[in-house]
């Protein structure tokens, strides 16, 4: 049987770059994808030891997302998961987002549009053109990579938190619409900041409770959602920072009362 083929967007740097290692690692075929940078981007497939395809591409953009998903199909004839890692933050408009908060009526229109064009309209696109190879294969995995509940309503983070509170949503709701075809849709999220570019700065960069998580804090739960164990696990939501290899379920978010936004 044929290795397993997965793609990860937002592979150029960060947590991206980080989940194409760990699945190259454990014997994953990967397309790996980043808008913005060629030379990060070919930078990660270079350091995998194992086969990578390397692709220039905007989540967002519908005629990339499905180029991506051909591309994959074509190069190595199976989709097994989606792992939508790519996104933007407050930083394309603030390098000080973290210490000094704009308003929403501060933010540029073009930088909202941007951020939700990445963070929204990318995973629904990817999910849209990935599902059907998938539903005809029997089985998949998309992954979302979300954030805390805190941050989709933290003063100043507007769009981004409302962005992901909309990939929740999406989560839900596609993993319903595929309920019976063997393909599950999960969110993942590393449970506070992570060291990553997200965060403005060179030195002495926190998050909001002034710790940085370490970029592979989400990696053994991702592993766990893309294997067999965690066969009929769907809409679930599951912090990194939280995994118990013992228990998996006791990362889980998705358990208790059904998520309020107000």
């Amino acid at each position: 049987m044929s290795s397993p083929v997965a793609i990860v967007t937002g592979a150029g740097r960060g947590i991206g770059r980080e989940f194409a290692r760990l699945l190259s690692g454990a014997g994953w075929r990967l397309t790996i994808t980043a808008a913005r940078s060629r030379e990060e981007l070919e930078a990660t497939a270079s350091a995998l030891p194992g086969e990578a395809l390397p692709l220039v591409a905007d989540a967002g953009d519908p005629v990339d997302a499905e180029r991506t998903v051909a591309e994959t199909l074509a190069r190595f004839g199976r989709l097994d998961a989606l792992i939508n890692n790519a996104g933007r933050g407050p930083r394309e408009w603030s390098e000080t987002f973290n210490r000094t908060p704009e308003r929403f009526w501060e933010i540029p229109p073009d930088a909202w549009r941007e951020i939700v064009r990445s963070n929204v309209d990318g995973p629904f696109l990817m999910a849209r053109f990935a599902a059907p190879a998938m539903i005809a294969a029997g089985r998949g995995r998309i992954v979302n990579v979300s954030t805390s509940r805190i941050t989709m309503v933290r003063k100043g983070y507007s769009p981004y938190g409302p962005t992901k509170a909309a990939l929740d949503a999406m989560t839900r709701v596609f993993a319903q619409d595929l309920e019976g075809t063997g393909v599950t849709v999960n969110a993942l999220l590393p449970g506070g900041a992570t060291d990553t570019p997200f965060i403005p700065g060179e030195r002495g960069r926190t998050g909001a409770d002034g710790k940085l998580l370490p970029v592979s804090v989400m990696n053994e739960a991702l592993l766990w959602l893309l294997s067999g164990a965690s066969d009929g696990v769907t809409a679930a939501r599951l912090v990194g920072a939280r995994w118990d290899p013992a228990d998996p379920a006791a990362c889980r978010e998705d358990t208790g009362e059904p998520p309020l936004i107000l």
